[in-house]
């Protein structure tokens, strides 16, 4: 059974950092366009940065850009965000997802949509504050 869980969350300081992991288990993470999302309360859960099978493709919300960094260790078969310089704005529920990549771009492919994304995670509770 293919399964994503995520840890690192917590509460932190502005101007602080946490590293969030997705560990997956029950496939094979190699072929697999993987995304982190974070959902605020009372707002819809909205792309942070992906990344490509090959790692060769990253994508980054504007708002974290300069400051969050996503990679991927598949031998690990674990998945990464590492979040810097965090501010009051990025209080959320952080979400890994993966997702099968169309056939045509396998290696290159990440998606920043949720309808992309077919199996997520649980969520760990990130709060910025003072």
């Amino acid at each position: 059974q293919l399964q994503l869980v995520e840890s690192g969350g917590g509460l932190v300081q502005p101007g602080g950092s946490l590293r969030l992991s997705c560990a997956a288990s029950g496939f094979t993470l190699d072929y697999y366009g993987i995304g982190w999302f974070r959902q605020a309360p009372g707002k819809e859960r909205e792309g942070v940065s992906c990344i490509s099978a090959s790692e060769g493709t990253t994508v980054y919300a504007d708002s974290v850009k300069g400051r969050f960094t996503i990679s991927r260790n598949n031998a690990k078969m674990t998945m990464y965000l590492q979040m810097n310089n965090l501010k009051p704005e990025d209080t959320a529920v952080y979400f890994c997802a993966a997702a099968i990549p169309p056939i045509t771009s396998v290696q290159a492919w990440c998606g920043m949509s949720t309808y992309e994304y077919d199996y997520w995670g649980q969520g760990t509770q990130v709060t910025v504050s003072s």
